[in-house]
């Protein structure tokens, strides 16, 4: 009897055994079968800061946190520098709120804290109507300090991995003493030619003002951002706008163009963005965050300034959401 109840327990172990190598083998056949089916990623993941009117001893405006200006920057780095890693970090403008080279500076003693490779483009509280902080000073300060930006032009263009092209646009024009949102025409021909050698890659474009305005104000809108936009739609591969300048969190997809806006790191609701993309053959998947400051006892008085949230804050589709784009040119 004892002997017939062992035989029983082995057979019905021996059973549940098989029946659980049975549902690994299927397991890891799907696997494989699912990888050799999708093929290789090729992930780029970026943060981006905008918008953050860095300047020392100055009081709060009203929504805007220029007192703890320099707080919320050191927030934002130490939050990228703990959630990495990233293959690059990119500053859409408007980085100091006075274009002051002391100012430019003490903003550089902070940024030099980020352990990821970072660039910075030009908006227009970063660059003097006089001669105080011209454009090639700008740009030549942050090559003293990061090699990263090292022989850069005021616009330029970078390879950050295999598939991908980073074009920072100049989207500030000094005319007459005045500040002006136009893209050069020799940018838009330089645009053009990155855009024709590059036409397999999939493009980040990042630009202080916007391509397409997260909500209508013609004070600060681009003058010729149809013109720009024409030139970028004739990209059939996917491109990627990471734009800054109205301090609102917008996400809008036009065909093969997403367009991200980056709000503001010192006005409600004081954040910066994390973009993730993943190329999987002729697809391209971008995942978009909205990372808030942790200093929340600054953000409720940034919040408490303004009276309209939902134009800065937007929808949580505009916080966090994820997009496809198909592939129409694949890297040989």
């Amino acid at each position: 009897m004892i002997i017939d109840m062992s035989k029983n327990i082995y057979k019905r172990n021996l059973f549940f055994i098989t029946v659980i190598i049975l549902i690994v083998t299927v397991c890891l056949i799907f696997l494989r079968n699912f990888h050799v089916y999708t093929g290789p990623t090729n992930n780029l993941c970026i943060a981006q800061i905008s918008d953050s009117h860095f300047i020392m001893n100055r009081e709060n405006l009203q929504h805007i946190m220029l007192k703890d200006s320099c707080e919320l920057l050191d927030d934002a780095i130490m939050q990228i520098n703990a959630s990495g890693p990233y293959d690059f970090v990119v500053l859409t403008g408007d980085l100091i709120d006075k274009p002051e080279q002391t100012q430019l500076e003490l903003f550089i003693d902070h940024a030099k804290n980020l352990i990821y490779p970072w660039y910075v483009i030009a908006g227009n509280h970063d660059i003097s109507t006089d001669d105080s902080l011209t454009k090639s000073k700008y740009i030549s300060t942050f090559g003293e300090h990061n090699s990263e930006m090292e022989n850069k032009n005021i616009y330029y263009a970078f390879t950050p991995k295999e598939g991908y092209r980073v074009v920072c646009l100049d989207s500030i024009i000094i005319d007459n003493g005045m500040i002006k949102y136009r893209i050069s025409e020799e940018q838009l021909t330089w645009l053009q030619k990155e855009l024709n050698t590059y036409k397999e890659e999939t493009i980040i474009l990042c630009t202080h003002v916007p391509v397409e305005e997260p909500y209508l104000n013609t004070k600060y809108k681009m003058e010729n951002d149809f013109e720009l936009k024409h030139i970028l739609e004739s990209h059939t591969n996917p491109v990627i706008v990471l734009q800054g300048h109205y301090h609102a969190a917008r996400i809008r997809q036009h065909n093969n163009i997403l367009i991200i806006s980056c709000p503001s790191l010192a006005s409600f609701p004081n954040a910066f963005r994390v973009i993730n993309i993943s190329t999987i053959k002729n697809k391209v998947k971008v995942d978009v965050f909205l990372k808030e400051t942790n200093l929340k006892n600054i953000q409720a008085q940034a919040r408490a300034g303004i009276k309209d949230e939902k134009t800065f804050y937007g929808e949580e589709t505009d916080r966090n959401n994820s997009f496809e784009m198909r592939r129409k040119y694949f890297l040989h």
